[in-house]
């Protein structure tokens, strides 16, 4: 008994607790303003419902051209505005570009209105003023004040279902509008078709076809309400018809039935008792009416709402509990949120019976795995997808089979390059798919079938008519005639073609491994020695004459310039060295980028990278240089990557609506501050090493899927013991900054030694 006591005194605080409640640190409301770009409403963990307040109705066009406002609005909801147009059930978590907002649900009571009215003026529509401080938004829940219409709103959700629950005041002329209309990234013709039947008095289905980012995009549903409405109607904003046939017999904008129409705003009227609660259960599905129906009543069974809110956060608290930490009160919001935004993409694609629609439009049932959507790999193979394979490894793997199903269900025969609802969306560039299998396969992630899954890979990188692989496969760069981000292209694939190596290697297929290692090295073409940088090449061997190294538009780069691309060789940074002249050289030319300053006209050019997301002329609120600081470590001076890391994580991360220097981009900025806040980083993912950093928790538990755990501790943490005078694995010195995965996944302890001194 004596000997059990002490040995429970012994362990740490954080070894010491069971599972702990997490959720109170995570805020939702984090990268709401300015350029997080993420939502506050509820989801659970990769869940297909994201029920989220939208606070305006811009139009993606404007006199006939794109409007730039509306790239405030990728998540639909901004931390600035002052009113809220209603609740919409599907949106994106932190992207440069957006779809969704699907079913946008509004309670309101007086005269009714069917338009949504100004922000100026939101009383002149159904939209309604609120306060901050009547606004609660936590993991799983959401809840404000409507202030006009003296209405609270509380949401919270399944997997597959919104739950809504509104307190109205006392009225006979309450109601709820359901805009089958309203969307993100929204204009006129987005709507391809809706249908809505009224089955009864509590229960509507019905679909919404889209063509927008995603263009052919349909997404069912089953909307039950927990009272009876005593009346109900629509208003068909329908520009004119040439052809109407003989619905004209009916009048079908009050209690009629069956409702069919481009842009429908549908309304139901209840009498209210003065603090009397109405509920609304909101299921979707990606096959049909009858399976959205079947998604509610398979999980969202009665009308407790309180149960409904205290599964989803149970939920929440199950996810987060997975890495327990011990750190300064800030840090664990910035870690514990960044962990919850980490955990709300890919998302959930099925039903309950585990059907969902594929790529070629038909009803496909995953076998034996989740099917998974919302893949925004440009940004997410860096290190969300990594971090799955350490923290999420099933949940990856079935990631990885749904990539797969995505190719098989390709007219194309390619892997996904951002996919979502049944469509590849295109958006980006490389063919990252192929480092997401790479880092899964080389891990020992994916148990499906590798040699095939090596086989999409290659059918897919040797795609000629997709963006320029052609002249890539032909000449070893794309030409800056043929594309405008040739350079940026030609980089990323050479990563690519590495990961494909790497399955290559591992599997015995010397003749891939052979041609692949090569296309590797094709970022030496679009090298210049004589500057050292990476430049746009000509078809005829010579670099462009004309060349700004600051700017990012028009010189060759997707969303950065050539300052942050050019150390854009993750599988070989010590040959990179070589290249740019040596350790010595590209240690100066990364200090030079961490201190540099950007002159103000660098932003005209862009809308997604603003001064928050900038360090000197480094751009972590953007990815292509999110392993940049890591490189310190191959040029012999660790310190440098260890002060640059705690460095950027204090800047660029606060638990503030505008804690995000830059689009969270489906949790890739999150994982990055996961892993260095853990103290370590995969550079080149499809490799089976991470670089390691300087942690900024003082003991972390990662409690890993196969039962044992892997701790991380800093002795003599602080904020100015940032630099590492040694590193333990297992309690032996580790020599050199890298550990590999083997080393994590067996459980252990990695101990960094800290000091306020460079070591």
């Amino acid at each position: 008994m004596k000997k059990a006591l002490l040995y429970c005194l012994l362990l740490s605080p954080v070894l010491a607790s069971a599972q702990q409640s997490l959720v109170k640190y995570v805020r939702p409301i984090i990268g709401t303003q300015k350029m997080g770009h993420t939502y506050p409403g509820a989801t659970v963990p990769f869940g297909a419902v994201q029920l989220s307040p939208d606070t305006d109705t811009l139009s993606y066009e404007l006199n006939g051209k794109y409007n730039g406002e509306v790239y405030k609005y990728c998540a639909g909801y901004k931390y600035e505005d002052k009113t809220i147009v209603g609740f919409s059930h599907t949106h994106f978590s932190g992207t440069g570009h957006s779809d969704l907002g699907d079913f946008l649900i509004m309670p309101t009571q007086g005269k009714l209105q069917l338009n949504p009215g100004t922000a100026d003026d939101p009383k002149s529509g159904f939209r309604s003023a609120f306060s901050h401080a009547n606004e609660t938004a936590e993991a799983g829940y959401y809840k404000v004040k409507l202030d006009d219409d003296h209405i609270t709103a509380e949401m919270t959700a399944t997997n597959r279902v919104g739950i809504h629950q509104y307190t109205f005041p006392k009225s006979d002329n309450s109601h709820i509008i359901l805009d089958l209309m309203s969307g993100i990234y929204n204009y006129d013709d987005k709507t391809v078709w809706t249908y809505v039947r009224v089955v009864n008095d509590t229960l509507i289905t019905g679909y919404r076809q889209t063509n927008g980012w995603a263009r052919t995009r349909t997404v069912y549903f089953a909307m039950s309400f927990s009272k009876p409405f005593k009346a109900y109607g629509q208003k068909n904003f329908d520009k004119a018809q040439a052809y109407k046939g003989f619905w004209r017999k009916f009048d079908q904008t009050k209690n009629f039935p069956e409702i069919a129409g481009k842009r429908i705003r549908m309304y139901f009227d209840f009498a209210t008792q003065e603090q009397e609660k109405i509920q609304i259960k909101f299921a979707l599905s990606p096959v049909s009416q009858e399976n959205a129906l079947m998604n509610m009543r398979t999980e969202a069974q009665g009308w407790d709402f309180n149960k409904f809110k205290s599964n989803a956060q149970a939920d929440w608290n199950k996810e987060l509990n997975k890495i327990k930490i011990d750190a300064a009160e800030d840090d664990k919001i910035n870690f514990y949120t960044a962990l919850y935004h980490a955990f709300i993409n890919p998302t959930n694609y099925s039903d309950v019976n585990g059907e969902y629609k594929g790529l070629d439009q038909g009803v496909h049932k995953a076998d034996g795995f989740t099917n998974y959507t919302t893949f925004s790999l440009w940004d997410t193979y860096r290190a969300l997808h990594p971090f799955f394979n350490i923290m999420q490894p099933s949940r990856n793997n079935d990631m990885v089979k749904s990539m797969m199903a995505h190719y098989d269900q390709s007219a194309l025969k390619m892997l996904p390059i951002w996919s979502h609802y049944a469509n590849d969306n295109w958006c980006m560039s490389g063919y990252h798919s192929v480092s997401v299998l790479a880092d899964a396969i080389i891990k020992g992630v994916y148990n499906g079938d590798a040699q095939k899954a090596l086989e999409t890979c290659i059918v897919t990188a040797n795609h000629r008519d997709y963006e320029g692989i052609g002249d890539y496969i032909d000449m070893g760069y794309i030409p800056a005639e043929r594309s405008g981000t040739s350079v940026s292209n030609t980089l990323e694939y050479a990563y690519d073609d590495w990961c494909i190596a790497q399955i290559a290697k591992k599997l015995g297929r010397d003749d891939v491994y052979a041609q692949f290692i090569k296309r590797a090295g094709n970022w030496k073409n679009v090298f210049d020695k004589s500057i050292g940088f990476m430049r746009p090449k000509l078809a005829d061997g010579s670099f462009k004459k004309e060349f700004d190294a600051l700017s990012t538009h028009g010189q060759g780069f997707i969303e950065g310039n050539t300052w942050n691309y050019s150390f854009f060789v993750p599988q070989d940074p010590s040959e990179m060295i070589v290249q740019m002249g040596g350790a010595k050289r590209v240690a100066s030319r990364l200090d030079s980028l961490f201190s540099m300053h950007l002159p103000d006209e660098f932003f005209a050019e862009t809308e997604d990278i603003t001064r928050e997301g900038i360090i000197g002329g480094y751009v972590h609120g953007n990815e292509p240089a999110h392993h940049v600081a890591y490189l310190y470590n191959w040029v012999g001076q660790p310190w440098k990557t260890q002060e640059k890391i705690r460095m950027i994580l204090k800047m660029q991360y606060k638990p503030t609506p505008d804690g995000l220097g830059g689009n969270d981009d489906c949790g890739q900025m999150s994982a990055w501050y996961l892993f260095s806040s853990l103290g370590f980083y995969p550079v080149a993912p499809g490799s089976d090493e991470y670089a390691l950093g300087s942690p900024a928790v003082k003991n972390a538990v990662l409690s890993l899927e196969n039962g044992k755990t892997f701790t991380v501790e800093a002795l003599n943490q602080s904020d100015k013991n940032v630099y590492v005078s040694k590193v333990l694995l297992n309690g032996k010195t580790l020599n050199g900054f890298k550990i590999k995965h083997a080393d994590i996944t067996n459980g252990g302890k990695l101990t960094f030694v800290m000091t306020g001194k460079i070591k």
